[in-house]
């Protein structure tokens, strides 16, 4: 009985170093890969017809500014108005009543001065995978610059790349280390999931009529 106890725990940690490998060369991966298609300068992101925003909650779950949402929102604010880029698609959660990221982010920009109608809603970008896709299958772009923070643009930008599309990243500030610790801290798995649903052919959770960026 001993001895199978043993042969369990074993198993038990060479499954714990191998999953441990996998998630430390999985991010690694990505971020060698898209390390030469992410900038936090203008000057580097190619002039696109549209860029992706990816959304996030406004506010903290205790009631405060959210500051991984303003500093996206300045980033998109800022290439817009370098003339880099000509239309913004906002994608973020739609899942309830009362928590619409896109909508959040339209409002935003709106009041910083970007005009309406070269914003675009995506109310299904559940996921930033979700938010890539639907970019290419449903807003027909097969070119963009992505806008989020450095970790989440590195996965955003090697899923995009992986799924056939000429894709670049805008960096927008990141928070302070311990602000942003869970959020750092999640990315690691998110960054080995990638690895899964490229594996599995994840696709998103809807598709739709396409929807022409004229």
């Amino acid at each position: 009985m001993k001895k199978a106890i043993k042969n369990i725990f074993k198993i038990f940690l060479l499954l714990l170093a191998a999953g441990i490998i996998f998630i430390a060369w999985a991010n690694y991966s990505i971020r060698k890969e898209s390390s030469p298609f992410v900038s936090y300068k203008i000057s580097d992101v190619p002039e696109t017809k549209v860029a992706l925003l990816l959304g996030t909650g406004k506010t903290l779950s205790n009631g405060m500014p959210n500051a991984y949402f303003y500093n996206r929102i300045q980033a998109a604010i800022d290439l817009y108005k370098s003339g880099k880029i000509k239309y913004i698609i906002v994608s973020g959660d739609n899942s309830t009543k009362d928590y619409n990221e896109p909508e959040d982010m339209q409002l935003t920009l709106m009041q910083y001065g970007i005009p309406k109608d070269r914003i675009v809603m995506d109310h299904a970008g559940f996921r930033t995978l979700d938010s890539v896709i639907r970019a290419k299958d449903i807003f027909g772009q097969n070119k963009l610059v992505i806008i989020s923070q450095k970790f989440h643009n590195e996965r955003a930008v090697f899923l995009a790349r992986k799924n056939g599309m000429e894709a670049f990243g805008y960096n927008a500030n990141d928070v302070n280390k311990y602000a942003g610790l869970k959020t750092n801290l999640r990315e690691y798995l998110a960054k080995a999931k990638v690895y899964w649903d490229l594996l599995f052919g994840v696709q998103p959770k809807f598709g739709g009529e396409k929807i022409e960026i004229k």
